[in-house]
């Protein structure tokens, strides 16, 4: 380095102030994901770095020291970076706490349980720092959907007879005769009968006589043979997000973003479906494990899984839509495994915190498979399939089995649908196009009315 080099560099220095030159590694990018179910903020950096975190109580905050650097204005981005609607933070702020350390402070909504880990480089990232805002206080998602069903559709709420109703009950009979009963309220009565639980919430009125609680109401028609009033709950996986783009098309489309617009628009006509009802593992742009995404549908007890997907592959050759299920006796193609490894590599690329026990006893559940599963999945793949084929070309004529991560949920049927190849330059325009999702969404549709057409749904008793 010659004397002009020297000066140069000094004068660098004296501009900008040592606390805008990095100590050992560089930030390379901040990023905030907010949704309702976490908040994740990520650094990325050209060096490995550690992270202190420490959590306040009062007002809730959470503090963490990040070793190895010093403040830089790429920091300072993470402050403008988060927005007034974001559910759990309402402000971060960032500032040097002695030489070589950073001190972040985010400012929080409500309570939440952090978990704050680091990432080793894949695919397109390097080193990652990662912090994951978990809200304490979670809402049950089975009654908040059962809650909303009776809120759009009140004229189909369970009332009683008007012979139960205060003003209009008999004297209460002599004392030999009961003289009040329990009555499941209309939101506990329907999570008792979505799950088998019984009732938690219940309301005293004064009761007439037993043969009176055993009738309907004249408007509450009993439910015809063979068939459940309680409701279906279809569960919809939008593939990849936030941290894990997906496939990305020779023209830049992310198959995170087409894969949400075509969940949504399936959802909607889930919804008006009588008695029927979407549950979304995201409804957002943000990332969901492989297992918490098996696992929120168990939560919710759902009839069917469906993971919507856009393929890829390493020419722009290939074409068309796939559907695959479960395999316990391996892949029934070379293809089939490769795209199961792919798929299952989420996890690697969006940034699981694999130190957290409930990590562990996730992937345990996901070990479990039953052939009766799988029986359910290939009709229900069989349905879609016959369906999606009816609007674009299909890959394979017949259903594909390998072992996904995402469909190993024991007690729910769960199929994987690839709705085309986002690598082909054709289909991604296919993708992108407002027509065709609205045609990919009609076509699930009706595939998931000819499966219930055929395999009605039962009556449910089984642990959530």
């Amino acid at each position: 380095m010659n004397r002009r080099d020297v000066l140069q560099s000094g004068t660098l220095v004296l501009l900008l102030g040592r606390q805008h030159i990095a100590r050992g590694a560089s930030i390379v990018a901040v990023r905030v994901w907010p949704s309702k179910d976490y908040t994740r903020l990520t650094i990325e950096s050209d060096g490995e770095i550690k992270a202190r975190p420490f959590f306040i109580a009062e007002p809730p905050r959470l503090a963490v020291d990040i070793e190895g650097i010093d403040l830089i204005p790429a920091l300072r981005e993470l402050v403008a970076k988060v927005k007034s609607d974001d559910p759990n933070i309402s402000g971060i702020r960032v500032g040097q706490n002695i030489p070589g350390v950073v001190r972040l402070v985010i400012d929080l909504k409500q309570p939440i349980l952090p978990q704050v880990f680091t990432l080793p480089p894949v695919a397109a990232y390097q080193h990652r720092l990662v912090l994951d805002l978990y809200p304490t206080q979670v809402a049950d998602p089975l009654e908040a959907l059962i809650a909303e069903r009776l809120a759009s559709k009140p004229q189909s709420q369970p009332r009683l007879d008007k012979t139960l109703t205060p003003e209009s009950a008999p004297a209460p009979a002599p004392a030999s005769a009961p003289v009040s009963a329990a009555v499941p309220d209309p939101l506990g009565e329907l999570i008792a009968r979505q799950t088998g639980r019984p009732a938690s919430s219940t309301a005293k009125l004064p009761m007439a006589s037993t043969s009176a609680l055993s009738k309907p109401a004249p408007d509450m028609p009993l439910p015809p043979a063979g068939k459940t009033d309680r409701l279906i709950i279809v569960a919809l996986d939008p593939g990849h997000g936030g941290e894990d783009p997906g496939a990305i098309g020779p023209g830049g489309t992310r198959e995170k973003d087409v894969v949400l617009q075509i969940a949504l628009l399936l959802a909607d006509r889930i919804n008006q479906q009588p008695n029927m009802r979407a549950y979304l593992t995201r409804d957002a742009d943000f990332f969901v494990p492989l297992h918490i995404r098996v696992q929120k549908a168990r939560r919710v007890s759902a009839d069917l899984f469906i993971s919507i997907h856009a393929d890829a592959f390493f020419t722009d050759r290939p074409q068309g839509a796939s559907v695959f299920a479960l395999s316990d006796k391996g892949a029934s193609s070379s293809a089939a495994r490769w795209m199961a490894d792919k798929e299952n590599s989420a996890d690697l690329v969006g940034g699981v915190n694999v130190k957290t026990k409930d990590a562990q006893v996730q992937k345990a559940m996901l070990d479990m498979s039953t052939t009766a599963q799988i029986n359910d999945s290939l009709k229900l793949g069989s349905a879609m399939l016959g369906e999606i084929g009816a609007v674009g070309k299909l890959h394979k004529p017949r259903v594909e089995q390998a072992g996904f991560a995402v469909l190993k949920a024991p007690d729910i049927p769960s199929v994987l649908v690839e709705t085309a190849f986002i690598s082909n330059p054709d289909e991604e325009a296919k993708l992108r196009s407002e027509s065709y999702q609205v045609q990919l969404a009609d076509a699930l549709m009706r595939g998931v009315n000819r499966y219930f057409a055929r395999n009605p749904p039962l009556a449910k008793n089984r642990p959530l």
